[in-house]
Formats: C-alpha cells, structure tokens, sequence
C-alpha cells in the first residue's frame, strides 16, 4: 500500500526515556536533561484496542511533563482517521494500516503522516466461563456464527453436538478496526459480517454483555481478555493446524492464525513539528516494551523493534540530539 509520507520533522525538544513506573530516568542522549519545560495539548484519537496502550504512555509521558495534556479517545481506528485526516487530531491509533479511502482525505487535506508499529495483537474470541462446549472453534464455524446472512441463534446451529442453548453474540462496531480485521480474516472479506449483534466501541460492555450470558460470545483485542480473565473464557482457534489458544506467545511467533495483527500509531507530520509531540511519540517508541508489558500488550519481535529502530534514531537525530 502506497502511503503519504511526511516530508520534514524539525524542532528540539529533550526527552526523558525512562518510564517512571519501571524506575528508568534520563535525558535522550544521557545526557539527563529533562522536559519540564514542554507544554501544550495532544490529541489522539483511534482504536480502542491501541487506545489502554496509548493511554498507558500517556500516563508516564505526563507524570514527567506535567504541563503536557495528552487526550486519548476510542471513537475506532476508521472513526480515528476521520478525525485525524480532517485535522482533528495529532496521532490516530490503528489496530490495520490506513486505507485508501483514507489515504485520499489525508491527501486532499495536505495531511503527512508517519507510521509506527507499537506492540502486537491477537484477536481473541470469548465465551462465558460457563461454556463447557466451545473449548475450540474453527475458522468454517467461526464464519458460519459471523458471516453475512448467517441464520445461527443456537449453538446447536453451529456445531450439531453442542447444546440447544441461545447464542448472543458481542463486538466491536464497524469504524473499528478490529472488525475490520476479523471479518476479512473470518469472512473473506473486509466488513462483511452480519449485523444482528451487539455492536459497541467499548470494549467493556463486550465484557458485560458476554460475562452475564451463558451462550453469549464476542470477540476483542488479546489485552482485553488478559485483564478480564476472570470474567471470560478464551476460545482456541483452529486454522487448519490444530486449535491454538490466544497468548503473547502465540501470537509473536504466528501460530495464533489467523487472528494475529501489528498495532500501530499514525502521527501528523506538522504535529510531529512541535516540541511536545516529537517529545511524546519518541517517549512512546522508545519504552515499547516496558509499555507493552505495563499495558498487556504483545511486545514487538527482535525484528520488529530493529525496523522500528531506525525511525526513533530519525527522531533523535531531528531533535538534536
């Protein structure tokens, strides 16, 4: 996919690179400067599955810049963009890479951007801790539940052994990113997906509404069932090659197929111009780990952090330092 890319990065902003909760401290460069004298408004808007990550470098971004605001919404990586391509926002967070739709309202608003690849996801399926049944599901009956036109309202419609129990079904709504990924992964095409469910943006009321249902399933970000784990029951995937459960383990080396996805920040090249928001998004790549890990996420491979690498070096290197 063709991508706008932005043209210049300027300004000098120093950055403390350490997270505060992990007990790091220090100036880009260690040279121990600090960004106290940063201020000024960041506006991120995007994907609710990126938005706890984002939020989570926020949160230790401003602990060292206090005269910094960063505003994290969820309106969904498609409502994200809308935003952030009409000028709206400074960074977009994105569970897929933007579009061509998309690419063209950036184009046609003059709007550069630069992609980072910030931790890794798997989609994960989940039931009610009572379900007994659907320990695994494969790919044919997971699109049999999803797929356009389905007619399935009973476990028994989707497995001929699994009981006569009333199947509620929960997820994201369709600016998410997350539905676009899984319907084409599940559904052989991007938003094809039947519409009869309970579509949200909150992924908390996916939790609430499959938690309290003995039949309901629903599906969302890894994170998300890692923080409720006592709540929910995750469903392997079987893609062919046996079912594999959703894990951090599973999802970095692929076998989690075929629901294993990059995460990613989009940042405006003018925004990136000012101090506050270089500071920001250096802060943020360079403790992608240490956040990943903090937040629940899938942190990047080796090979992933060296092709991000190069980019936070750029950063640097424009900085000054």
């Amino acid at each position: 996919m063709n991508r706008l890319r932005l043209t210049a990065v300027s300004g000098a902003a120093v950055l403390a690179l350490g997270l505060a909760a992990c007990g790091d401290s220090g100036g880009t460069g260690g040279d121990g400067g600090s960004t106290s004298d940063l201020s000024g408004t960041i506006r991120i808007d995007g994907s609710s599955t990126v938005g706890p990550l984002t939020e989570a470098a926020a949160e230790a971004f401003q602990g060292d810049n206090s005269d910094v605001r960063v505003t994290v919404g969820t309106s969904g990586t498609g409502g994200g963009f809308e935003k952030f391509c009409a000028g709206e926002t400074d960074i977009s967070d994105a569970s897929r890479e933007i579009e061509d739709d998309e690419i063209a309202a950036c184009r046609d608003r003059g709007i550069t951007y630069e992609a980072f690849q910030v931790a890794n996801d798997g989609i994960s399926v989940v039931v009610n801790p009572d379900n007994d049944w659907a320990r695994c599901l494969t790919v044919e009956q997971l699109r049999t539940i999803w797929n356009t036109g389905s007619k399935a309202d009973s476990w028994k419609d989707v497995d001929p052994s699994f009981p006569d129990e009333k199947l509620t079904l929960y997820g994201p709504g369709t600016d998410s990113g997350t539905f676009d990924f899984f319907t084409d992964k599940i559904n052989g095409e991007e938003g094809a997906s039947r519409s009869d469910y309970n579509a949200t943006e909150d992924d908390n009321v996916t939790v609430q509404g499959v938690s309290g249902d003995n039949g309901g399933l629903g599906y969302f970000g890894l994170s998300y069932l890692e923080q409720n784990g006592d709540k929910l029951k995750g469903v392997e995937v079987d893609s062919g090659r046996g079912c594999v459960a959703p894990s951090s383990e599973t999802v970095q080396d692929g076998s989690y197929a075929p629901l294993s996805r990059p995460l990613f920040i989009y940042v405006k090249g003018s925004s990136l111009r000012k101090p506050e928001v270089e500071a920001f998004v250096e802060y943020y790549l360079a403790n992608t780990a240490d956040l990943a890990e903090q937040a629940l996420f899938v942190p990047l491979t080796q090979s992933q952090q060296d092709e991000l690498q190069p980019k936070l070096d750029g950063l640097k290197q424009q900085a000054g330092t």
